[in-house]
């Protein structure tokens, strides 16, 4: 039995994900990271992160945690911080679900919310400069910066990479993850690569974040993308970009539930968008691992709600508008295919924006 203060995190299970993806086509499997204790992914990155710190003495009894989150971090954060007795306060945005805001206060986390757009289009500014202030103003503040603390890379790399490698019962052709801090992409990159030297690397990011050149603008999934590039993202270990949208992301979360009887958060219906664009696309023999990152129960009122999100952002782009190359790696794609229409059929295709016109390299 494990007491309350040793509740782990991690050992999720790895999944096919049959039903959705037909596996003669593509098998992709995935690793449920909503079954973490406190919800999602951020559970690994939050308790390496606050382990280390820890060890190396940076958080005492008398510290105050401070963090920037989208939620699911801040979930975490909130949740050891009451097992360590420690206050904390989560630097949040109004794009923050109201499901994870009352489970934030549940574990007596404190809300600091702000509400002006940054430069970029969105909060993430906003939020950090706000957590500045807040480390020169309160007494043992402690900013553990999971946007640049290497042991947010680390936490993937030695958790969810190691496991990947102990589980898959094939040699994955493609790691396709969603990127915000670009800790979890670049764990899974460097662990993966060790044991599969010619793996590719295929970010997922939501259509208005800048981590990738994107123009910014307005995003209503939270915890995928950023109006701010991360110093966590090392560009040339990643191979290629694809990009969803919000609505793409919606239609993919109800088709999760319904095929395969899942209830994921928000990203991960952005990761399922785009691996539907890239099936396609891909060269037979290809599989895929993914994750998961966060439960569903969490966007009830808003990805899985009908009326969500409003009718002028049900958008869907195809993948030749929606996918770049990054490295000077081959193409992953067969160039012989098509790329023009839409990924799915249960991507409608009356709502599809236009190939825009691209340069060589360009971003989207």
């Amino acid at each position: 039995m494990q007491s309350s203060a040793e509740l782990s995190v991690g050992n999720t299970p790895l999944v096919a994900l049959d039903r959705m993806f037909p596996p003669d086509e593509v098998p992709v499997f995935a690793k449920l990271e909503m079954l973490n204790v406190g919800g999602s992914v951020k559970d690994r990155t939050a308790h390496y992160m606050v382990s280390q710190a820890l060890a190396a003495g940076r958080i005492t009894s008398e510290s105050h945690l401070v963090e920037s989150s989208s939620g699911n971090l801040a979930i975490a954060l909130a949740m050891i911080a009451k097992r360590e007795g420690i206050p904390f306060t989560a630097v949040v945005d109004p794009n923050l679900a109201p499901a994870n805001r009352c489970l934030i206060e549940a574990f007596g986390g404190q809300i600091d919310l702000v509400t002006e757009k940054d430069e970029g289009g969105g909060y993430l500014h906003t939020r950090i400069r706000r957590v500045d202030e807040l480390v020169r103003t309160i007494p043992g503040a402690v900013w553990l910066n999971q946007y640049a603390n290497p042991d947010n890379w680390r936490a993937h790399y030695n958790g969810i990479g190691e496991e990947i490698v102990r589980e898959m019962p094939v040699e994955p052709t493609q790691v396709v993850a969603a990127v915000s801090t670009c800790g979890t992409l670049m764990g899974l990159a460097r662990r993966l690569r060790e044991r599969w030297p010619n793996i590719e690397v295929v970010a997922v990011d939501l259509e208005g974040s800048v981590i990738f050149g994107g123009t910014g603008g307005n995003r209503q999934i939270p915890g995928i993308g950023a109006s701010r590039v991360p110093e966590q993202l090392a560009l040339p270990e990643v191979d290629a970009v694809i990009y969803a949208t919000d609505w793409e992301s919606t239609l993919a979360c109800r088709r999760l539930a319904e095929s395969q009887g899942i209830l994921a958060g928000g990203s991960s219906g952005t990761v399922m968008a785009a691996i539907a664009k890239l099936i396609p696309n891909l060269r037979k023999g290809s599989c895929i691992v993914t994750l998961l990152p966060d439960r569903g129960e969490r966007y009830l009122d808003t990805v899985y709600d009908p009326d969500w999100p409003a009718q002028e952002r049900r958008l869907t782009r195809p993948f030749a508008a929606s996918f770049r190359r990054l490295g000077e790696r081959p193409s992953i794609v067969r160039q012989s295919r098509s790329t023009s229409g839409a990924a799915s059929s249960w991507m409608p295709t009356a709502h599809v924006l236009p190939v825009p016109m691209l340069s060589e390299g360009a971003a989207i």
